[in-house]
């Protein structure tokens, strides 16, 4: 996530309504079933939520009917086996285990060394880089079937900037550096200087077991870049990866085994650092010409698909020149802030945060404040699914809007609910939600952060949601605020408003 619309811009929220496609979460063992992507006005499931309801603790805005319980808090819960104390940052987040009543987390913390107080430790067996310290990497966190915590240690350390990721079939969870720092760049950081000792850019497999049965190894052939997030296809022959960068804007990335393999749990020491192939995505207009950015398509486009094909990256590991600079303009489709990626059995779904800002989006393009996608793996082709068109007030034109909960932008992380809907963290301006995507129609606030980290031009600030994630059954919806780092259960009828 890096820098987003919050912290450049001061002010102002965009609205926003779209078409989502219904789809479904995908359980440990393999994902479940997804419904294909419909048109503008089609689709079903859901009704609208009731208004959100004030926190009395200044924490959540919920609407009537559910509660939150707190499962971590920066700098508060303590990490089991005096390890030290939760993290901060936290971010992109995976249930990868359940059983006995019981739930399993992983969780990222997009942290470079000293951003926080609480960064990651390094505990034995969880370390990468040596160099990188009090910085990024995952927890995993035990809690009831309820959400209430009863565990927390480290799963991996010595990363950077931890932002999203995917849960995999076979239930570990893959975790992506948004960064392509150098060994031995220098940091500067919290009244100390270091040095890394190892390059970052890569993803890595975190585990549901203890700290010292980890396995700290980057996937190199999954390519090094700024990772956000990705998707394993049900096939386990394919990974879908997307790249948070500007100047040129990101890319979308498929790796493909070539030798018939299929992944497995450690990845790491399976995969040589230059197997499968890594490509970038082209979408293909009717003309068979390549859209070269996203922005292009707007909500006109809605419900209709485009077919995909690839390019084959050439220096996978960014030897001497970015992989998104290693393509021209025109050759590949970019797309201002590649985020969420989330997978279902028939394809993953793929967000687009925003693209209004002068350096965004290809000048003639159209301004939007969200989009979503839905990539069919079958079909290859790629369908716009949901869309916030752009506000002007979401560059601080105007007053605020008067109905917080009615105005939405900058979608981010994603994932899929049981009955089919999507669930999107808004990293946005001005009010920050929690939103559910129904299927054919509007887009529903279901929760508010109500917890201010500051002010911008006398108005105050609220960091984004992170890591949308449910319980296999539906019963717990964790998400966490960033910053300060708090991870929250959420529990209520959801089936009564997305079934």
């Amino acid at each position: 996530m890096t820098v987003s619309r919050r912290q450049v811009l001061a002010g102002g929220t965009a609205a926003g309504v779209g078409l989502t496609v219904a789809g479904a979460l995908p359980s440990l063992a393999e994902p479940a079933a997804a419904h294909e992507p419909g048109r503008p006005g089609g689709g079903s499931g859901g009704r609208p939520f009731p208004p959100l309801k004030d926190d009395p603790n200044g924490i959540l805005a919920l609407p009537e009917g559910f509660s939150y319980t707190i499962v971590t808090r920066e700098g508060s819960t303590e990490l089991s086996g005096g390890q030290g104390k939760t993290p901060g940052y936290h971010d992109g987040t995976g249930v990868v285990a359940d059983g006995h009543n019981r739930l399993t987390v992983i969780q990222n913390h997009e942290l470079t060394p000293h951003l926080s107080v609480y960064g990651v430790p390094h505990v034995e067996g969880t370390v990468y880089d040596p160099g990188a310290v009090n910085s990024g990497g995952c927890t995993v966190i035990t809690t009831d079937g309820r959400g209430r915590r009863t565990g927390e240690w480290v799963g991996i350390s010595g990363t950077v900037r931890n932002c999203a990721g995917g849960v995999t079939p076979w239930g570990t969870w893959l975790t992506c550096e948004e960064t392509t720092i150098n060994a031995g760049a220098t940091w500067t950081a919290g009244g100390q200087t270091g040095t890394y000792q190892k390059n970052h850019g890569y993803v890595f497999e975190v585990f549901q077991s203890g700290s010292k049965q980890q396995l700290p190894k980057p996937i190199k052939a999954f390519g090094r870049y700024d990772h956000e997030a990705l998707a394993v296809d049900p096939d386990l022959r394919h990974v879908y990866l997307s790249e948070d960068a500007s100047g040129p804007n990101g890319l979308f990335y498929r790796w493909s085994s070539t030798d018939g393999k299929r992944l497995g749990p450690g990845i790491a020491d399976t995969l040589s650092d230059t197997a499968g192939k890594l490509e970038a995505m082209q979408i293909r207009l009717d003309d068979g010409g390549i859209l070269p950015d996203v922005a292009y398509l707007t909500s006109a486009q809605l419900g209709r698909p485009f077919k995909v094909t690839w390019i084959e990256v050439p220096d996978r590991e960014a030897t001497t020149k970015s992989i998104r600079t290693q393509f021209a303009d025109g050759t590949v489709t970019r797309g201002k802030k590649f985020e969420g990626v989330w997978s279902t059995r028939k394809g993953c779904y793929i967000v687009n945060s925003f693209a209004f800002g002068a350096n965004d989006l290809p000048a003639d393009a159209t301004r939007h404040d969200g989009m979503v996608w839905f990539y069919n793996y079958d079909d290859q082709t790629i369908t716009l699914v949901t869309y916030f068109p752009h506000n002007a007030a979401a560059e601080g034109e105007g007053p605020a809007p008067k109905y917080a909960d009615l105005t939405f932008d900058g979608p981010d992380n994603v994932t899929v609910t049981p009955w089919g809907t999507l669930v999107l963290a808004e990293d946005g301006v001005r009010a920050s939600h929690v939103l559910s995507s129904v299927p054919g129609g509007p887009t529903y606030a279901i929760a508010r952060n109500m917890l201010s980290n500051g002010t911008s031009n006398g108005a105050p600030t609220y960091s984004e949601f992170t890591g949308p994630t449910f319980s296999p059954d539906g019963k717990v919806l964790f998400v966490n605020i960033q910053v300060p780092g708090i991870t929250l259960a959420i529990t209520g009828p959801w089936e009564k408003y997305l079934g």
